[in-house]
């Protein structure tokens, strides 16, 4: 099947409407032929599933689609084969990742994209494609029952990717927590996506879209920097 999946950092940039910048990106991706699309907000915490859903279907709909959120829907059994494409938006990874697994999600997702459902995902929603939820920047206010993640790439995200640090403060970097994963799994790819910043796959193919530069680590090796517009599809074959 032609996989297909729009992976972005990040939803909405600073002084910017919700979700902005990747809105083009979005209905290009999507198309005029899909209509039908399922929303998942298991990762908000600190915002209610209705005020989530609001924005974003308030932001997509000028495009035509109609979005439901899981959420809303009683039984939530076999509904997946019943849309055309699925979001899963950001907040907390161990939050999302605890709830598929609870409503026994995980599988029905996962199988669903592998047979072709178009799949957008930002932050959380972006991190948990990875086989597992092990790079993200969340702090475990759950327990989920393990870290696997849905495995529909093969190489592990960090979204939000920054070098930025902050003066006189003493805790690691991002390129050293980075660093400490590929010390102890050594024979996997980290992937930094930026702000404002994705990745397209579209069957075997892998496109890297964007601001800043795209990061590439793995154990022993100097790390790779790609920009807008690069292919990364031999990342699909790790």
């Amino acid at each position: 099947m032609n996989k297909r999946l729009l992976l972005l950092s990040n939803s909405t940039n600073p002084d910017e409407n919700y979700l902005s910048w990747p809105k083009s990106h979005i209905k290009d991706f999507l198309g005029s032929e899909l209509k039908k699309i399922l929303f998942i907000p298991y990762a908000a915490v600190t915002i209610s599933y209705d005020n989530y859903f609001n924005a974003v279907s308030g932001s997509l709909k000028s495009h035509g689609f109609q979005i439901e959120s899981i959420h809303q829907i009683e039984k939530i059994e076999g509904i997946i084969q019943n849309y055309d494409a699925m979001i899963i938006g950001g907040g907390n990874t161990f939050r999302l990742i605890d709830l598929l697994q609870k409503k026994k999600l995980l599988e029905p997702v996962r199988k669903a994209v592998e047979n072709g459902m178009p799949y957008i995902g930002w932050s959380a929603g972006s991190n948990i494609t990875s086989p597992t939820i092990m790079t993200t920047n969340d702090m475990p206010i759950v327990e989920p029952e393990s870290f696997r993640g849905l495995n529909l790439i093969p190489f592990q995200l960090n979204p939000h990717y920054t070098e930025a640090t902050l003066p006189n403060h003493g805790g690691e970097s991002r390129i050293m927590r980075i660093n400490e994963f590929t010390t102890i799994n050594q024979n996997t790819y980290v992937v930094g996506l930026p702000e404002g910043s994705l990745l397209r796959q579209e069957g075997a193919q892998l496109y890297f879209m964007g601001k800043g530069n795209c990061t590439v680590f793995y154990h022993g090796t100097i790390p790779q920097l790609f920009k807008d517009g690069d292919d990364m599809s031999w990342l699909l074959k790790v």
